[in-house]
């Protein structure tokens, strides 16, 4: 019962976070405003702010933060670390090198270049899945394999840049911060339908996490299977991870914060609806404060997830010095 009231409440900040993020900007957007879109009587291209700016941006900000949020968590109850996260192990770098080779040399964009990034994503988690399986520490050996490889994928990227055109280089930079200003409402329907099968499978196959995080032995002698489990789980932290970097590119920390400070809530039992809500929280709040809190200056929201992660980070730190 706690774990749906909290579930409750979370979607309540999460629609308030929606709301705001469209309301607040540079122009006010009252529930007037609102009244007059539905009549079609809006004046001062507010229909036009609403509608092909504001609204899809929150919405595709809203399902980015779904999908880190419950990818992250999985990542993190799979490999019994709260510190652990696809931005830390490699796979958000695999879409986002990906992506600055798809745009670089072949000028790739849109659907495609959406495409190639998942793709990316998925395959640099793959590979460091099948190098860590061996032994007896998969967990550990997983998240140095995924350091060593995140490394390796920050150097592609510095090398490609340094090899491209300058106008490119611009376009590619602000895709690495992380944007939602990019959103547009196809790319929105193709999101909201790959986490329509993404996230009930892995809120499916999170019954086996409680399991998994006794350790493999005791896991096994409870009838699970352990090897395909954690592949399944593995792709799927994934596959939800990719889809919210192919369609906003890297937005810092979020899958990182959402999972711990989704435990914090629920008196340290993993929830991945909640993370997931805590996730588009995060996402939702960074947007509007984006937008809203430098005057005149838009700031990327990755920059304020960035902001907001480093500080996390810290108190995650501590705490752990202190169990």
């Amino acid at each position: 019962m706690r774990t749906l009231r909290l579930n409750l409440i979370l979607l309540a900040v999460v629609a308030v976070a929606t709301l705001l993020a469209v309301m607040l900007g540079s122009r006010f957007v009252g529930f007037d405003d609102f009244l007059a879109i539905q009549r079609g009587t809006a004046r001062g291209g507010v229909d036009f702010i609403v509608m092909n700016n504001r609204l899809p941006n929150a919405l595709t900000g809203l399902l980015a933060g779904v999908a880190l949020g419950v990818g992250g968590a999985l990542f993190q109850s799979l490999l019994r670390n709260p510190l652990t996260s696809p931005d830390v192990i490699g796979i958000s770098l695999g879409g986002s090198a990906a992506a600055v080779f798809a745009m670089v040399v072949w000028g790739l964009q849109g659907l495609s270049l959406i495409g190639f990034t998942f793709l990316g994503a998925v395959l640099v988690a793959l590979g460091i899945h099948l190098v860590s399986k061996r032994g007896h520490d998969v967990g550990g050996a997983l998240i140095l394999t995924g350091i060593a490889v995140a490394a390796m994928l920050q150097a592609v990227i510095q090398f490609v840049l340094t090899r491209a055109d300058e106008r490119v280089v611009g376009d590619t930079f602000r895709w690495l911060t992380g944007s939602l200003n990019s959103s547009t409402w196809p790319h929105l329907a193709l999101l909201g339908a790959t986490l329509l099968v993404l996230v009930p499978a892995a809120l499916l196959a999170g019954r086996w996490l409680r399991l998994l995080e006794l350790g493999d032995e005791a896991a096994a002698s409870l009838g699970v299977r352990v090897e395909p489990a954690r592949l399944t789980l593995v792709v799927l932290g994934s596959a939800l991870c990719a889809a919210a970097v192919a369609f906003t590119g890297p937005l810092a920390f979020v899958s990182f914060m959402a999972g711990p400070l989704a435990r914090l809530l629920n008196r340290g039992r993993t929830s991945l609806l909640l993370s997931g809500l805590c996730g588009a929280a995060l996402v939702l709040v960074a947007e509007t404060v984006a937008h809203t809190a430098f005057g005149t200056v838009v700031l990327p929201v990755g920059v304020v997830t960035g902001a907001l992660g480093a500080p996390f980070l810290m108190i995650l730190l501590i705490r752990s010095r202190r169990v």
